[in-house]
C-alpha cells in the first residue's frame, strides 16, 4: 500500500490541477451568464418621480402617449366612479374632460414591496377643474412593478384631502 501512496497522491493532484486550469481557460456548459446591471433602490424611486410627474403633465396636456407607455396594459385606476382600465383611462384623458393651469406633487414616500414592486404615495394639487367642480387636493398612490426590465405603473387611486 505504501508503494502505491506517492501514485495515489500524483493522480490526485493532477485531476486537481487540471480541473483548477480547466475552470479558469474553458466555460462550462452550465456558468450563467453574466447578470444585468441592476438599478439601484434610490435611482428606481427617482424615476418613478419622474414618471409621476410625467404623467400628471400629460393628463394637463391631454396627451394619451405617456400613459400608452408607463401603464401596464392589465392596470387599474382607482377613483370616485369605481375602477377602470388602461383602455378607460385612455378615453377619459383623448376625452379632455379637465382644465388644468397648473400641479404640485409633494411628500412621496416609497413603500417596498420586493425588488420589483413598489407603492408610492404622495400629495398632488392641481389648479383646475375637472367637468367644472374645481379640482380638491389629493392623496394618491401609485403602485409600481418592474416587468421584463420596464417599471410601469400598475394602480393608481386618488383621495381627496378635505
Amino acid at each position: 500500500m505504501k508503494k502505491y501512496l506517492p501514485l495515489v497522491v500524483t493522480l490526485l493532484l493532477t485531476l486537481a490541477s487540471s480541473a483548477f486550469s480547466q475552470d479558469a481557460t474553458k466555460p462550462t456548459p452550465e456558468a450563467s451568464p453574466k447578470p444585468k446591471p441592476t438599478i439601484s433602490r434610490p435611482q428606481i424611486q427617482r424615476n418613478v418621480i419622474k414618471n409621476e410627474k410625467a404623467l400628471w403633465e400629460a393628463w394637463k396636456n391631454k396627451d394619451p402617449k405617456p400613459f400608452r407607455t408607463w401603464i401596464a396594459g392589465d392596470a387599474a385606476g382607482i377613483g370616485e366612479m369605481g375602477v377602470s382600465g388602461k383602455a378607460q383611462l385612455l378615453k377619459e384623458i383623448a376625452a379632455g374632460g379637465c382644465e388644468i393651469k397648473s400641479f404640485e406633487l409633494s411628500e412621496f414616500k416609497f413603500h417596498w414591496i420586493d425588488n420589483d414592486a413598489v407603492v408610492v404615495t404622495y400629495k398632488g394639487v392641481a389648479d383646475g377643474t375637472c367637468a367644472g367642480n374645481a379640482l380638491p387636493p389629493v392623496w394618491a398612490s401609485s403602485t409600481w412593478v418592474n416587468r421584463g426590465g420596464r417599471w410601469l405603473a400598475m394602480t393608481h387611486q386618488e383621495t381627496p384631502t378635505h
